[in-house]
């Protein structure tokens, strides 16, 4: 199958961070803007793309690479679009797609609790919910959200992270 990518170089790819949020048995989704490049008008969680800028004024712990930078641009990302402050951010799983303008994309997903705030959009998106894990298979979700909502729903109620896998749904 030919895929059309935007960059003639196979090796660059925005590189994303997103947050399943979880507070009180329930996890925060948005709902994207019609103006979104990927999946307009859609479910998801928040997160965004990861920026230079986000990690080039932090100290390197070592002469030459900066630590945790992927972190500290989540919660950035979090705070900006949905105004909350995040704590134990843990890593879920990774995924990749090629966007519609044919960028390629890396997506790290991370869940984490809720900390703090109270919830204020950005202009990236028009609604949000808090919804159980059950609550959430009614939305219009971005494929393969509500997957990683299911596994951060069993990681948070104790389960062996080992044997939490991602289970794709029937699309």
């Amino acid at each position: 199958m030919a895929v059309k990518l935007k960059y003639q170089d196979h090796h660059l790819h925005y590189v994303s961070a997103t947050a399943i949020i979880h507070k009180k048995d329930k996890y925060l989704i948005t709902k994207r803007s019609s103006h979104e490049k990927a999946f307009p008008n859609m479910w998801t969680v928040p997160g965004g793309k990861i920026s230079v800028e986000d990690y080039v004024k932090l100290p390197k712990p070592t002469p030459s690479a900066w630590y945790g930078a992927i972190e500290e641009a989540l919660k950035r990302e979090v705070k900006e679009e949905v105004n909350l402050q995040i704590k134990n951010v843990r890593y879920l799983i990774d995924m990749t797609l090629i966007r519609p303008d044919g960028v390629p994309v890396v997506v790290l997903s991370f869940y984490a609790d809720y900390k703090s705030g109270k919830v204020k959009l950005d202009t990236d998106a028009v609604d949000f919910a808090w919804v159980t894990r059950k609550e959430a298979a009614r939305y219009e979700l971005i494929e393969g959200i509500y997957e990683e909502i299911v596994m951060a729903d069993k990681l948070v109620k104790g389960a062996n992270p080992a044997k939490v896998k991602f289970q794709p749904r029937k699309y």
